[in-house]
C-alpha cells in the first residue's frame, strides 16, 4: 500500500482501538461498584469506600484519556481544568501523560502534506509560495505547521490538518459523551450533561479552520497597531489549511526557562492585558492558554497564536463573573453564596457554608488583594494542597460546586493563565490592571 494511503487512513482506522479503550471505563466502574458494595456489606465505611472508588475511577479515566489521541486527547485537555478538585497523586500522572503526548505527536510524511495542499489549494499549490519547507516546525494532536514564504514575499505559517482528524474527533467525542455518569462519580457536584455538550461543541470548532480563520481575523483587526499585543494576519484559509503571517519571537517556554525577571513580568502583564481586554475589544476569549501559543517579540509585544478554541463573548465578560470577583474581593461571603446559587454554580439540592465557598476561591482573588503580587509554583502548590487536603473542610467544596456550561472556557482560561503566571513567576500590579478593564470589580474599600 502506498505511504500516503497508509497515513491517510491511520486515524480513522484506529477508532476501533480507541472505542475499545473508552468502553473499558464503564466496565471498570461496574466492577469497582460491585466491589464497593461488597466492602460495605462486610462493615467498611461507605464514605471510605466511595473515596476509594472515586480515586480508582479517576485514575482509569485519566489514564485512558491520556493514552488516546484525536478527540479523546482534546477532551482530556479540556477536562484538565478540574484537576484542582482531584488529589495530586491522580492529577500529576495525568498531566505528565498529556505532556508526553503533546511532545511526541508524529509528523505527517511529506507526500501526505503535499496531497493535502493539492486538495485544498489546487494542483498548482506551489504557485502560491516562493518557498515551502517540507519539514514541520511544530505538530499537535490534530495538525502541524510548516514555515514558508508566500508569493508576495511574506513569511508565513502553513497549518495543515491531519487527514481524518475531524472524523476521528467526532467519533471519539460521541463515545465520551455517553459516559457522563462516570465523570459524575469523579466530580459529583457537576451537572455533567450540559457541560459535556458544551465541551464537545467547542472542541469540534477546533478542527474548523474556516471558523479559526474568522476568529483570528477578528482578533487581528481588534489589535491592529496595538503597542502590547501582536496577532498574525490570515493570508488564506480552506477547510484543512490555514496560512497566517509568521510571528517571529522568543517562545514563552523559553522566557519561563531562562528569562530575566523583567522579561517574566512583562510577559505576565501582557498576557493578563490580552485576556482582560479580549472580550471587550474582539468579543472573543482565546481559550487555549498554554506557553506554546505565545511569543515575546523583539519589541516586547506578546504575540498570540492558534485561535481554534475561542469563546464568543459579544457583550464582554458575563455579569455573574464580574459579580463573583467583586463579592470575593469585598470578602462578602453571603453575597457570593447567593450569587452562586442564582447563577447555577451551586445546584439547588446542594447546601454549603458561604464562608467555605469564599475560602475555596482564594487562588482566584488573592493576587488581586495586594498592591503587588508575585506568582510562584510554590504558591500554586500550596493552594492545590489546601483545596486537595481531605482533612480540610474547604477541600470538599470542589466536589460540591457546579460549573455552568457557559463558564467552561472562562474557567479553562482562568486556570490555564494562572498556571502560566506561576511558571513565569511573574510579579505585577494585577488589581490595577484588572480594574482598568473591569471597573465593576473595584473593591468597596477603594471605591469610597
Amino acid at each position: 500500500m502506498p505511504e500516503d494511503k497508509v497515513h491517510e487512513t491511520e486515524i480513522p482506522r484506529s477508532s476501533a482501538v480507541r472505542s475499545a479503550k473508552m468502553v473499558s471505563i464503564p466496565l471498570g466502574l461496574a466492577g469497582r461498584g460491585a466491589l464497593g458494595l461488597g466492602r460495605q456489606l462486610v462493615g467498611q465505611s461507605g464514605s471510605v469506600v466511595l473515596a476509594e472508588i472515586q480515586e480508582k475511577t479517576a485514575e482509569q479515566l485519566f489514564k485512558v484519556l491520556g493514552e488516546l489521541k484525536g478527540g479523546a486527547m482534546k477532551f482530556g485537555q479540556a477536562l484538565s481544568v478540574f484537576e484542582a478538585a482531584l488529589p495530586e497523586n491522580i492529577a500529576k500522572p495525568y498531566r505528565e501523560t498529556l505532556t508526553k503526548l503533546q511532545e511526541s505527536a508524529p509528523p505527517l510524511p511529506t507526500r501526505v502534506v503535499h496531497k493535502v495542499l493539492a486538495k485544498e489549494l489546487g494542483e498548482n499549490w506551489r504557485d502560491n509560495f516562493a518557498s515551502f519547507e517540507d519539514k514541520a516546525t511544530a505538530s499537535a494532536s490534530i495538525g502541524q505547521v510548516h514555515k514558508a514564504v508566500w508569493k508576495d514575499g511574506r513569511v508565513v505559517a502553513v497549518k495543515i490538518q491531519y487527514p481524518g482528524a475531524a472524523e476521528a474527533l467526532i467519533a471519539d467525542l460521541n463515545q465520551i459523551q455517553r459516559f457522563s455518569k462516570i465523570f459524575q462519580l469523579v466530580l459529583p457536584g457537576l451537572d455533567m450533561k450540559p457541560l459535556l455538550e458544551e465541551l464537545r461543541a467547542r472542541i469540534i470548532e477546533e478542527v474548523d479552520y474556516m471558523y479559526e480563520a474568522e476568529a483570528q481575523t477578528t482578533y487581528a483587526a481588534a489589535y491592529d497597531g496595538d503597542p502590547d499585543i501582536a496577532i498574525p494576519k490570515v493570508v488564506m484559509a480552506s477547510d484543512k489549511v490555514l496560512v497566517s503571517e509568521w510571528l517571529e519571537g522568543k517562545p514563552l517556554s523559553q522566557v519561563i526557562k531562562n528569562g530575566t525577571q523583567a522579561e517574566r513580568n512583562n510577559a505576565g502583564i501582557k498576557l493578563a492585558r490580552f485576556h482582560f481586554t479580549s472580550p471587550i475589544r474582539a468579543g472573543l476569549l482565546h481559550a487555549d492558554p498554554h506557553p506554546g501559543n505565545f511569543r515575546v517579540l523583539a519589541d516586547g509585544r506578546l504575540g498570540v497564536l492558534d485561535f481554534g478554541a475561542c469563546n464568543r463573548l459579544p457583550n464582554g465578560f458575563p455579569e455573574p463573573f464580574k459579580n463573583l470577583l467583586k463579592n470575593a474581593l469585598d470578602d462578602d461571603a453571603q453575597a457570593l453564596y447567593e450569587g452562586f446559587k442564582k447563577d447555577g454554580f451551586i445546584l439547588p439540592e446542594v447546601d454549603v457554608a458561604p464562608e467555605l465557598v469564599l475560602e475555596f476561591l482564594v487562588p482566584l482573588v488573592e493576587p488581586l488583594r495586594t498592591p503587588t503580587f508575585k506568582y510562584s509554583r510554590e504558591w500554586l502548590r500550596d493552594q492545590s494542597a489546601r483545596v486537595g487536603d481531605p482533612r480540610n473542610p474547604t477541600a470538599k467544596i470542589g466536589f460540591q460546586l457546579n460549573l455552568p456550561a457557559e463558564y467552561v472556557l472562562i474557567h479553562r482560561v482562568t486556570m490555564g493563565t494562572t498556571g502560566i503566571f506561576c511558571q513565569l513567576e511573574a510579579e505585577g500590579r494585577w488589581l490595577d490592571e484588572a480594574i482598568i478593564w473591569l471597573p465593576e470589580i473595584t473593591p468597596s474599600s477603594l471605591a469610597r
